[in-house]
């Protein structure tokens, strides 16, 4: 009855039809292309944004588990972000792709109340909080990064460094010292956050009856959700007993996301559990992006070095005027940009803005799509069209700051700023909430970068090629050289 269904998936149903595939369509051969998408999918995106963008606007691909319609024109991704959430569900769409209820656990899957407190009390904080994550910056390179003051080369592995590097920061704010700090405790969530991609990835290949078993048994998930209650439950009962103790507020109550979640948690949400995995879940969030955002960005530092000096000259300027904070790394324009365009260029993947039909979806052409499909915008291929730059293919470091001296306008082309020609943060009321706070990170991670190091591709090597798996972006796991840079020099 599985293989049936499996079948029918792609066999394209009569309200498919008129929408256009990229690839094979029916039974068996289908499969062919969906195993194609699996090591292709920006590929055969870029196919279909090619000859499908302007007229239907639409096309869709065959996956493991079904059919992937894709939105490619403008008017139709803007279809997609007008939809109401009854109609064209984001939550729905992220539970899928991750298979939340085995990955995160059935708590994630229906209640979301961390994500208001991203939007709303981790951004408010980050001015209040900034001396806290730059020191936590510092901290974690000195440590992670040991250079020497006799000008030799330091050879380290780009993505485990910034993996390193992104959770200390990233839990500086989220539980505090001294735990951010602990080895074993940035080793879970960096190997959780892991976890989670391949066994929501394993877990899509099962049908829903097995996938408790399936989670509990082939995927990893129970073992880390343990080793964070290792960590976390000292901290979370010792929480509670002074709230007990003194109420609401007292004397160096934490302002971080722990205290934030406990204070609005309700009924099994108090749970030490549930707060635990609570922290993994915005953890998983926060680290996956960060850090292939930031390693992007640092390959396009080596590859260019010569952006560093103008980079430099920015960041040194403008602290000496106003120091370190929040509104400093505001008016670093060039630092702002320099990490855009690296996103522009690869950003997290070839589609944005996922969402499930929880009811029929028409499109502005009259394409209608059933219940029960998975539907994506396309990202990279508008990011790469002239229509929305100019040179698109050409890393131009200052195309940003340079719009934003034109057009006169102080927020409109800046990195957190979402528009229909910048999707990698989505777009419209889903938009990423953790851009805000990922900004700040990113900009003063580059900023110290830019102050302290020279860095280097090892043995003079390039710049690697982007790799995709499916539709998300792999940055290739590159070691990469660092110096301290001399007092001279700085």
């Amino acid at each position: 009855m599985q293989i049936r269904a499996q079948l029918e998936d792609h066999l394209p149903s009569f309200q498919l039809d008129n929408i256009p595939t990229v690839g094979y369509s029916y039974p068996f051969l289908s499969y062919i292309s969906a195993v194609k998408f699996l090591t292709s999918g920006h590929k055969m995106i870029e196919e279909g944004y090619r000859k499908y963008r302007t007229n239907p606007g639409v096309f869709k691909v065959p996956t493991m588990d079904g059919w992937l319609i894709i939105a490619a024109g403008k008017s139709y991704i803007e279809d997609v972000r007008k939809a109401p959430d009854e109609v064209l569900s984001f939550t729905a769409s992220v539970a899928r792709s991750i298979q939340i209820r085995y990955t995160l656990g059935p708590e994630i899957e229906t209640n979301h109340y961390h994500v208001p407190i991203v939007r709303s009390q981790l951004t408010r904080n980050l001015g209040v909080l900034f001396d806290d994550i730059r020191d936590e910056v510092v901290s974690a390179f000195n440590d992670v990064i040991p250079v020497k003051d006799d000008g030799s080369w330091v050879t380290v592995k780009t993505q485990e460094t910034i993996q390193q590097i992104v959770c200390r920061t990233s839990n500086r704010l989220f539980i505090g010292l001294p735990l951010c700090r602990n080895k074993d405790y940035i080793k879970l969530n960096v190997e959780f956050t892991i976890d989670v991609v391949l066994g929501g990835r394993l877990l899509r290949l099962f049908p829903d009856f097995m996938k408790p078993l399936v989670g509990h048994v082939l995927t990893k998930v129970p073992l880390q959700i343990r080793r964070a209650l290792k960590h976390l439950e000292p901290l979370i009962k010792e929480r509670y007993r002074l709230m007990e103790e003194h109420g609401e507020n007292w004397e160096d109550k934490p302002n971080d996301m722990l205290q934030w979640l406990m204070d609005n948690a309700e009924g099994e949400e108090k749970s030490v559990r549930n707060l635990a995995q609570r922290i993994l879940t915005v953890n998983f969030a926060a680290i996956h992006t960060s850090s292939l955002s930031m390693t992007e960005a640092i390959y396009y530092l080596a590859a260019h070095p010569e952006c560093a000096d103008v980079l430099r000259e920015e960041v040194e300027t403008i602290v000496a005027v106003y120091g370190w904070s929040k509104a400093s790394l505001g008016k670093m324009r060039k630092l702002d940009s320099f990490i855009k365009e690296a996103e522009r260029l690869e950003g997290l993947g070839a589609l944005t803005m996922g969402r499930y039909t929880l009811q029929p979806f028409t499109f502005s052409n009259g394409l209608t799509i059933p219940a029960g499909e998975d539907v994506s915008c396309v990202s990279r291929d508008i990011h790469l069209d002239e229509e929305s730059y100019t040179d698109p293919e050409v890393f131009d470091p200052w195309r940003f700051a340079n719009m934003r001296d034109e057009d006169g306008e102080g927020t409109k082309h800046q990195l957190v700023a979402t528009s229909m020609e910048f999707l990698t943060f989505g777009h419209g009321r889903h938009a990423c909430p953790g851009r805000f706070f990922a900004a700040n990170e990113l900009k003063t991670m580059l900023a110290h970068i830019v102050l302290n190091y020279d860095i280097k591709f090892e043995d003079g090597a390039g710049k690697p090629p982007i790799r995709y798996i499916a539709s998300t972006c792999v940055p290739a796991n590159v070691n990469l050289c660092f110096r301290k840079r001399s007092a001279k020099a700085a």
